[in-house]
C-alpha cells in the first residue's frame, strides 16, 4: 500500500490504518480542540473528555433490549463497534445546566455582569449518524435566524465533526425507519468506517474543507474499489440488522386520529413519569429557570436545567398543572415528539437511536406503542 500525506478533497474516500489513527487525534488537539468521545465508565459507553485513542472503548461492545444495558467483551479490537450509549451529543451543546445571567449589589447600584461565551472547541469523535440528525433538529431550534440561543451558539461555534458510520446497532436501534441512519450523510467533518477483516483500518471520508484539511496531515491510501465496497457493506448489513423498525409514514396523522385510545390508559399504568426517556433523547430540550440569590442578598443568578414534559410542574398555568395524569403526560410526549414536532419544525422529533427504550426503567417501547395505536379502532374524538 502507497501511503502518503498531502490535501484531500471533499467526498474522497482513503484509507488510513488503525496504527496511524492516533495522529488524527493529535493533529486536532494541536489545533486547539478538545477531544469528547466514547469511553468506558461505570458499566456503560459514556461521552467523556478523551486524550487520545488509547480511551477508546477498544474491544467492548453493548447489549441493548427495553429497560436493558449491559457491556459485554467483543472477539476482536474494534473501537467503536458498540451501539449509541446513554449519552447524547446534547449534552455538550444545549447543557443540562447553564448560567443565563447573574448579578451584584455593590455601592448602593445593581450590577448585571456578562456571561463568558468563550467555551473550548470541541471536537466530537465517534457521532453516529442518528445524533447527528439530532444535532441538525437543535441547530435548527437554537439557531434559527429570528431567536439564536447565545450559550448554545458559543458553545457549537468551531465544532469539529468525526463521524462513524454505524456497523453495531443495538437491539432498540430504529434509525434506518426514520431515515436518519445507519450511514452518516451530512454534519460531518470526517466521516470513519471501521474494517477488521484482514487488518485493522479505517475507511475515511472528508465532508468538509477542515476534514480533508485534517486528513491530509495523516497518512494515508486511496480506498480502492474493493474497500469502498467494504466500507459500504458495513452500514447496508447494519441496516438490516436494526433490533426495532417503525413505519413512519402517516404516524402524525394515525397519532393525532386516536388521542383517546385506550392504549394510552394502559401505558400509562407502566409508566413512572421519571423522564428517563426525555433526559436521553438526543432531540427533547425542555428546560426551566431557577433564580436564585445568596443569604446576603448581594449575589443572584438565573439559571437555565433540563426539565421534561413528564414532571407535573412542566405543565403549570394560572391556577395549576393542565396535565395532571400520567396518561395525559405520556400522550403529549408521544404525540410531540412524532407528530406535532413535524407541524412545528418540519421533521420528526424522532431519530430512531432506541435510547427511550433501553433506559426506560419499565421498558416501554415507542415503537410497540405507535404500532398498538395504528392497529387499533375507529378514530376518536377528544372531549
Amino acid at each position: 500500500m502507497h501511503e502518503r500525506r498531502g490535501m484531500t478533497h471533499i467526498g474522497q474516500r482513503v484509507v488510513v490504518e488503525r496504527e496511524h489513527l492516533p495522529n488524527l487525534m493529535t493533529a486536532l488537539r494541536a489545533e486547539g480542540h478538545r477531544l469528547i468521545g466514547p469511553t468506558v465508565r461505570d458499566g456503560a459507553i459514556v461521552h467523556a473528555e478523551i486524550q487520545g485513542v488509547e480511551d477508546l472503548p477498544a474491544g467492548w461492545t453493548s447489549e441493548q433490549e427495553a429497560g436493558t444495558y449491559r457491556l459485554r467483551r467483543r472477539d476482536d479490537g474494534a473501537l467503536f463497534g458498540y451501539a449509541a450509549g446513554p449519552q447524547s451529543w446534547k449534552q455538550s451543546f444545549f447543557a443540562p445546566a447553564a448560567r443565563l445571567w447573574h448579578g451584584r449589589f455593590e455601592g448602593g447600584n445593581s450590577l448585571v455582569l456578562e456571561e463568558d461565551r468563550a467555551p473550548p472547541r470541541l471536537a466530537l469523535v465517534g457521532a453516529r449518524a442518528c445524533d447527528l440528525s439530532a444535532l441538525a433538529i437543535h441547530d435548527r431550534i437554537f439557531l434559527g435566524e429570528r431567536h439564536v440561543d447565545p450559550d448554545y451558539a458559543a458553545r457549537r461555534r468551531g465544532t469539529f465533526v468525526v463521524a462513524v458510520q454505524c456497523g453495531t446497532p443495538g437491539g432498540t436501534c430504529f434509525c434506518a425507519s426514520m431515515g436518519t441512519g445507519p450511514r452518516a450523510r451530512y454534519g460531518f467533518d470526517l466521516a470513519l468506517t471501521e474494517l477488521l477483516e484482514g487488518r485493522h483500518r479505517f475507511v475515511v471520508e472528508a465532508g468538509s474543507e477542515a476534514g480533508a484539511a485534517l486528513l491530509g496531515r495523516v497518512r494515508h491510501a486511496p480506498a480502492d474499489e474493493g474497500e469502498a465496497r467494504d466500507a459500504d457493506a458495513v452500514v447496508e448489513a447494519a441496516a438490516g440488522r436494526m433490533g426495532r423498525a417503525l413505519r413512519a409514514e402517516g404516524v402524525r396523522d394515525a397519532l393525532l386520529r386516536n388521542l383517546e385510545h385506550p392504549r394510552w390508559e394502559e401505558v400509562a399504568g407502566r409508566c413512572l413519569a421519571c423522564a428517563n426517556c426525555t433526559l436521553v433523547c438526543p432531540t427533547c430540550f425542555c428546560a426551566t429557570v431557577e433564580d436564585t440569590t445568596d443569604l446576603a442578598g448581594v449575589e443572584a443568578e438565573r439559571v437555565r436545567c433540563w426539565d421534561s414534559c413528564f414532571t407535573l410542574d412542566h405543565s403549570h398555568l394560572h391556577g395549576g398543572p393542565v396535565r395532571t395524569s400520567i396518561k395525559s403526560r405520556y400522550r403529549q410526549w408521544l404525540t410531540h415528539k412524532v407528530a406535532w414536532w413535524i407541524d412545528q419544525f418540519g421533521m420528526s422529533g424522532c431519530v430512531g437511536c432506541g435510547r427511550c427504550i433501553t433506559w426506560c426503567p419499565v421498558g416501554i417501547d415507542l415503537t410497540e406503542e405507535v404500532a398498538a395505536i395504528r392497529a387499533g379502532t375507529e378514530p376518536k374524538e377528544v372531549h
